[in-house]
């Protein structure tokens, strides 16, 4: 077999085969190496799986709390924890796959193995039985993703203290679960075991429940926990964790120690980039993240890095649109501008947003208006009995341009597409109030919040003054 390729990539989650199908559909010679599950961590430890399992739970919720629609539910629902994991693993294979049968249709070569850069151009794979091979390739293109953080001096049994990585094949249920991190993992987790009838507890050491995301959001997140029997404290930090028996004990500032089954850990996520041979080529990183340009280049000719392994945003959606980038650049194709990248939260409710925070704004000393709508205002929420939730719309004060929408709600993983796509053709509030949205609709919400840029939602009551927060951003653009 020819050893020599265009393009070389290493990794196969939603960045790297993605990277790699791009590459062939323009007409290069391909290889792709994994050394595990093809997908990555996505399909195989994070996206896909939490949300098959997600999937049961909010049936679970929905059928418990069928009476306030009028529906009779003779006995209480139960689940079955295997029949559960077994239909997760069933779609997990199926996407794996899907991946495979993809590269086969596009004359990827696929090399199963461990890839480490070891010279200019070059790459050695090492196959699980230790046999290894060389792949020879004009451009690499690097895409190992990451993996969850760890805290030193915690018990390092995965049983007991786990990861993501762990929880999610988890043949069995703890009865009492501390979640360490109230940030999209953890609330995820949170949302899901309590479901399956675990007593939850999330442990997050900033004041709220999702930090990096707008805030308003995360308060309203917590108060839905609480309101369905899941402990938070905020605030608050985990000073030690100790094995006891067949459990932990957790000293937790505030609350002193308190036992749990289990603990998993979601404190975000750190790359996996240690041993793939960056020094021998000179690539520069910062903390294990590959440093990149906004084309994904390194600082080294030939290499680019897409994904999580660059640290720009770890999401998955992000890493599939750096791939695309980096695979036209690589063939000398324009590779166009960074995008907007929204972020979800698959909670139910949901959460998403796409841009700017108004808590970012603030500390840019941007001027902004801002346009708030309650979900359960809308008809159509009222009607499915999904009432929960806020929609925030952000713009400049001056230009009017969009600058974040960022929403809690029923299917707002979906919804934010309508704002992603507006803040991608550089749209403005306006653009977002004169949009015309089915009805009765979730989606309805978003036009209103844009509306309420300019105080002319039709469905909320006139009012003298501007909103305070606008109030004092136009203040400081005086």
């Amino acid at each position: 077999m020819d050893d020599r390729f265009d393009i070389a990539v290493i990794g196969t989650g939603p960045g790297g085969y993605i990277a790699a199908l791009k590459a062939a559909q323009m007409g290069a010679k391909t290889a792709v190496i994994e050394k595990h599950f093809l997908g990555g961590t996505c399909l195989n430890y994070g996206c896909i799986p939490s949300k098959a399992l997600l999937a049961s739970a909010e049936l679970m919720y929905t059928i418990n709390h069928a009476s306030a629609m009028g529906v009779r539910v003779n006995g209480n629902a139960g689940f079955d924890w295997p029949a559960i994991q077994q239909r997760k693993n069933k779609v997990l294979k199926g996407l794996r796959s899907g991946i495979k049968s993809l590269f086969g249709a596009r004359n990827v070569t696929l090399f199963s193995g461990r890839g480490v850069i070891t010279g200019k151009g070059q790459i050695t794979v090492t196959a699980e039985n230790g046999v290894e091979s060389s792949i020879n390739a004009d451009k690499t293109i690097i895409a190992v993703g990451s993996v969850p953080a760890r805290i030193p001096g915690w018990p390092d049994d995965p049983k007991r203290v786990c990861t993501s990585d762990e929880s999610l094949h988890w043949e069995t249920l703890p009865k009492r679960l501390l979640i360490v991190g109230g940030g999209v993992i953890g609330c995820e987790f949170a949302c899901m075991m309590r479901e399956y009838g675990v007593e939850v507890t999330v442990v997050e050491m900033l004041e709220r429940l999702m930090p990096e995301m707008e805030g308003a959001l995360g308060k309203q997140m917590q108060a839905i926990f609480q309101k369905r029997g899941i402990k938070v404290l905020v605030g608050a930090k985990v000073e030690s964790l100790k094995s006891v028996g067949d459990g932990v004990t957790a000293e937790v500032s505030g609350a002193g120690a308190m036992s749990f089954d289990r603990v998993l850990v979601a404190v975000g996520r750190r790359p996996n980039t240690e041993n793939i041979g960056l020094d021998t080529v000179g690539i520069n990183a910062e903390r294990g993240f590959i440093t990149v340009d906004d084309k994904m280049r390194t600082n080294i000719d030939g290499y680019y890095c897409i994904g999580d392994a660059n640290g720009r945003t770890l999401l998955a959606h992000a890493a599939s649109a750096q791939a695309m980038m980096a695979v036209k650049d690589a063939l000398g194709k324009d590779a166009g501008p960074l995008l907007p990248i929204p972020w979800a939260v698959y909670t139910f409710p949901e959460v998403a947003g796409v841009g700017i925070t108004s808590e970012q704004a603030a500390k840019r000393d941007l001027p902004v208006r801002i346009g708030q709508f309650p979900i359960g205002y809308l008809g159509k929420a009222m009607a499915a009995g999904h009432t929960e939730g806020t929609v925030k719309v952000i713009a400049d004060y001056n230009t009017d341009k969009l600058l974040g929408v960022h929403l809690l709600g029923h299917n707002a993983t979906e919804i934010i597409a309508s704002a992603a796509a507006m803040m991608t053709v550089g749209g403005t509030a306006k653009d977002l109030a004169n949009m015309v949205v089915a009805h009765p609709t979730i989606g309805e919400a978003v036009k209103e919040a844009a509306e309420d840029v300019y105080q002319s939602a039709m469905h909320l009551p006139p009012r003298k003054m501007m909103r305070k927060e606008a109030d004092l951003t136009k203040m400081k653009s005086k």
